[in-house]
Order: C-alpha cells, then sequence, then structure tokens
C-alpha cells in the first residue's frame, strides 16, 4: 500500500512542469537568495530556480551567501537596490532578515520565503513541502520496517540527530518524527540509551556532516561501546546522514546494520543506499517546488493576489495552508507540496521525476540538474 502511494504521488509530482504562464513584464527581475553551496540540496534548487524563470522570460539575478547571515543580509541589499521584482529567499537564520526585507518591503518588493519561513518579517508567501511530514515518513519507515506494532516484548534503540536550529524546517523534521514514534518510546519498545529525547540535544548547526559524524561518534563511545546494539539511527536530512552512517561504519562495534534515515536525495546519500549504508531518505522534488515558486510569481506579477484557486493551475500535488505558519508577525500563506519516501526498492522513481538517471552501468543514480 505504501509503495503504491509512493507511485501514485510520483506520477503526479513528475508533472509539475506543466504549463507555466507567461511573466507579466517579459524581463521582470528576480532575486534568489540561497544560503550555501556546501549543501548539494541548494545547489540543485538555485540551479533550477534560474533555468525556469529564465526559460520563462525573466532575469534572474542567483546569490549564494556561503551559510553567512551577515553575508546574505549584503546579497539581499544589493538585490534590492538592482531592483528586482520579486525576492525568493532561503533564510540562513531565519531571524537575522528582518531590516533587510523590511527595505524590500518599502521599495515594492514581494518576498517569498522559500523552503525555510522566515521570522518577523515581511513576506508574502512562503512555498515549501509539508515539514512535519517529512519527520513523519522517517518515523513511520521505521514502524514498518521494524514491524513496531507487532513488536511484543522486543525492544530496539534509537538514536536521533536533528538539524539547524537556526532553520525553522528543523524543529518541523524533528517533531514529526518524535512525535510519531512518541508512543512507542513510552511503551518501552524504542528505547534512547543516550536519553537525548529533545532537539535542542540533537540539533546539528548548519547541518554539518563532520558535525554529525563528530557528535554520533561521541554517541557511540558514550553508549554503545559496551556492545549495545544500535537498531535505528534517525537523521532529520542526508547532510546529516552522512555523517552519522560514516561513524557507524567506523565506529560502530555490533555487526547489525542500523536503520539510516534521511531527506533529499543527495547523490552521495543514494549512492549508500544502494550500497545498503543508508535505508531511506524523504525525497523533495526541486522541479515541483520551483514549478509553483514560478506560477506564483507570474500570478503576483500579474497584480492577482494568490490563493487557494492557485493550486489549481499546479501540475504538482499542493496544498493551500493558511493556519499553520505564523512568523511572528502573523500567518503566512503557504504553498506546501508533498514529500515521499526513497529506499532501495524504489529508487526508480527518482528517474521518473527527470532529475536523475542511472549511471552506465545501471548501478548509481547521478542528477541530471548539474
Amino acid at each position: 500500500m505504501k509503495k503504491l502511494l509512493a507511485i501514485a504521488l510520483a506520477v503526479c509530482m513528475i508533472l509539475a512542469l506543466g504549463a507555466f504562464t507567461a511573466s507579466a513584464d517579459e524581463g521582470d527581475l528576480v532575486g534568489l537568495s540561497m544560503p550555501t553551496k556546501s549543501l548539494e540540496r541548494w545547489n540543485r534548487d538555485g540551479t533550477y530556480l534560474k533555468e525556469q524563470f529564465e526559460a520563462a522570460g525573466y532575469k534572474v539575478e542567483l546569490t549564494y551567501s556561503d551559510n553567512d547571515a551577515v553575508k546574505q543580509n549584503n546579497d539581499i541589499a544589493n538585490m534590492i537596490a538592482d531592483g528586482v521584482k520579486v525576492l525568493v529567499v532561503v533564510a540562513i537564520d531565519a531571524d537575522s532578515l528582518s531590516a533587510t526585507l523590511a527595505d524590500a518591503a518599502e521599495a515594492g518588493i514581494t518576498v517569498i520565503a522559500y523552503d525555510r519561513l522566515i521570522n518577523n518579517a515581511d513576506i508574502a508567501y512562503y512555498v515549501s513541502f509539508d515539514n512535519y511530514t517529512v519527520g513523519v515518513l522517517q518515523a513511520k519507515y521505521v514502524i514498518d520496517a521494524l514491524d513496531l506494532d507487532n513488536a511484543g516484548d522486543k525492544t530496539y534503540n534509537i538514536e536521533f540527530t536533528a538539524g539547524d536550529p537556526a532553520d525553522t524546517n528543523a524543529g518541523y523534521f524533528f517533531s514529526g518524527a518524535f512525535d510519531t514514534l512518541k508512543p512507542y518510546i513510552d511503551a518501552g519498545t524504542l528505547k534512547i540509551p543516550s536519553g537525548k529525547t529533545t532537539f535542542e540535544q540533537v540539533a546539528t548547526p548548519a547541518w554539518s556532516t563532520d558535525t554529525a559524524l563528530e557528535n554520533f561518534q561521541n554517541t557511540l563511545a558514550s553508549y554503545y561501546g559496551d556492545g549495545t546494539v544500535l537498531d535505528i539511527a534517525l537523521c532529520s536530512n542526508d547532510s546529516t546522514a552522512a555523517g552519522v552512517a560514516q561513524a557507524i561504519v567506523s565506529d560502530y562495534a555490533g555487526d547489525n546494520q542500523p536503520i539510516v534515515t534521511g531527506q533529499d536525495g543527495d547523490i552521495g546519500n543514494l549512492v549508500n543506499i544502494v550500497d545498503g549504508i543508508q535505508t531511506m531518505t524523504v525525497y523533495k522534488n526541486v522541479s515541483d517546488e520551483a514549478g509553483v515558486t514560478l506560477v506564483l510569481v507570474d500570478a503576483i506579477l500579474n497584480g492577482e493576489t494568490p490563493g487557494a484557486e492557485l493550486c489549481e493551475k499546479f501540475s504538482a500535488d499542493a496544498a493551500f495552508d493558511t493556519e499553520t505558519y505564523d512568523n511572528g508577525l502573523g500567518i503566512v500563506p503557504s504553498y506546501l507540496l508533498v514529500p515521499y519516501s526513497i529506499d532501495a526498492s524504489n529508487l526508480d522513481l527518482l528517474v521518473e521525476t527527470g532529475n536523475y538517471e542511472w549511471d552506465a552501468d545501471h548501478m548509481y543514480l547521478v542528477s541530471t540538474l548539474g
């Protein structure tokens, strides 16, 4: 049933780049502010957004701010001075952009928070995935893989690795997973030998692979060095999963392969899935997210006030949400896309998106997004 659902979602989502409307004014300048090139995810998003906006007739200014919040403020200030009509921003620090985005609002520039919500700032819309569901999918994968509902007296050990405290999405990912698994933790079916049960205890600044590696090496040395079995390493994304998987390979003394979760579909992690080092990832189709953003920008620059009706123009599956995301200045109207689970059994779903292809030996996936 789960596999059928994943296939159904994928079939819908690969159509995300359906008919886009023409831009309101040929050559309008759109600013794209990405956080860093050090994570594969943002290279893919930046490249795809730029390509799609330029194909639709827009001029594009794309910046990467090296995970430096001060630099991102400066980059955005420069784009405001350059006369962008719309800003699409992936915040490095959700709390650091208020003043700069107030300048954008004063200049009449529409700001769209892309993938990450921006706090206490004047933003018009939020385009992302259902981030809580990302964690739910990771947790449900664990529940199904270990058949926790029929575990009886059997117990399993789990450890969590969460994301960047400066990223508003990180808390949603962790909460979706922890809330879903909490009944099994409360029942004693899942045990956490480290005792680390809060987001703050397992957060990973900047989603750093090296930090995740070091943190998990310490966890293994402190709580699993006596032969205690690790069954699940629930990681919120692929960059942290890469570090955790490396720690398991180098430092875990057990003879079992723990379940390792992730998110994003980074190439190195997909290789690890094929090789059995990582178990699954939650995939968020960047072409769908870019497509929704483009349709939204077209509507805004055509003088519309987009709402739920805009979803009918998306070829990807997305919902309009006006209840969930309060950034401190009020609820931000949000368009939320649907993620889905990927493991070794359904990697072909990624090929069907058009964003990946098999290599010549049909062993590993490679990206087609550059």
